[in-house]
């Protein structure tokens, strides 16, 4: 049997645990929850684990859409756990990818790129619910909602969205994306890019007119009016939404595989107050 790949969105990780009702150290806690929630993927059977994180909050996409989603409002607190978050990671013998021109979400992406594409991979699993990352399912790549213990594959994305994982980026364009700041079309609902998205695919292979449409969408006429006058937003809206897969990941899979903490994890669990975190590596690399 081949290799399973779990790929992480370490910066997601971090807001869960910093906003968790059962966090009593809003300066560390977040840092020791994902920390470890990793060592739990390890403890139940993972091996290979690839954890992108945002380095910064801006990216490549704030160039584009000056709406587009920035650090500005972040706790403080939160924020100053960014780079302890990385450095604590690898140093519990993590593959860590920062990311800066690029964000965690592109991490991801490069990572299910680079396992999918090796002889030795099974299966990827991206652990995340965010709704951005339904593109990448398909072939090998599974969709894994942590929280809630449920999977997608390319079905599961179908009957979540109404659309196919290709049409992801698509489909995020036209209802739009409050969570990154950019809004979509006036009028494109979830149900109406559902229709006409599950039978045209990709924004510039639907019809110009709703008369030329072989399906019945309410509205259709005025939608139909509404993408055509407001197509280079659309196509905008579409290169923010998808992930590029060039974004800086290992260069191998080896090197993404968990064979204990470094030398001197013990220490910098300590200065977390996190003595139990170095136990529980240091336990799980003896197995």
């Amino acid at each position: 049997m081949g290799l399973t790949v779990h790929l992480v969105d370490g910066t997601y990780e971090l807001f869960r645990y910093h906003y968790s009702p059962s966090n009593r150290d809003p300066d560390r806690g977040a840092v020791r929850g994902v920390v470890n929630s990793m060592l739990q993927l390890v403890e139940d059977g993972a091996t290979h684990i690839g954890i992108a994180t945002d380095h910064v909050i801006e990216s490549f996409r704030n160039d584009l859409w000056a709406d587009y989603k920035t650090g500005e409002g972040i706790d403080p607190q939160l924020k100053a756990q960014f780079p302890v978050l990385e450095e604590v990671l690898t140093a519990a013998g993590f593959a860590v990818w920062p990311q800066s021109t690029f964000e965690a979400d592109d991490g991801l992406a490069a990572g299910a790129a680079l396992a999918a594409a090796d002889d030795d991979v099974d299966r990827v699993v991206v652990c995340t619910p965010d709704k951005d990352m339904a593109q990448l399912v398909g072939g090998k790549v599974v969709q894994w909602d942590r929280r809630q213990d449920k999977w997608f594959d390319t079905a599961g994305v179908q009957e979540k969205f109404g659309v196919l994982p290709e049409s992801i980026p698509d489909y995020l364009a036209l209802v739009g994306d409050s969570a990154d700041g950019f809004p979509g079309l006036p009028g494109w609902g979830a149900k109406s890019a559902a229709a006409v998205l599950a039978r045209y695919v990709h924004l510039e292979d639907i019809p110009p007119s709703a008369g030329q449409w072989d399906i019945t969408v309410r509205s259709g006429a005025k939608l139909a009016k509404v993408l055509q006058d407001e197509m280079e937003a659309a196509l905008l809206f579409r290169t923010i939404a998808t992930l590029q897969p060039d974004a800086p990941v290992s260069a191998t899979i080896a090197e993404m595989a968990w064979q204990g903490p470094q030398d001197g994890f013990a220490e910098v669990a300590s200065a977390l107050d996190g003595d139990r975190l170095a136990d529980r590596a240091a336990r799980l690399a003896r197995r």
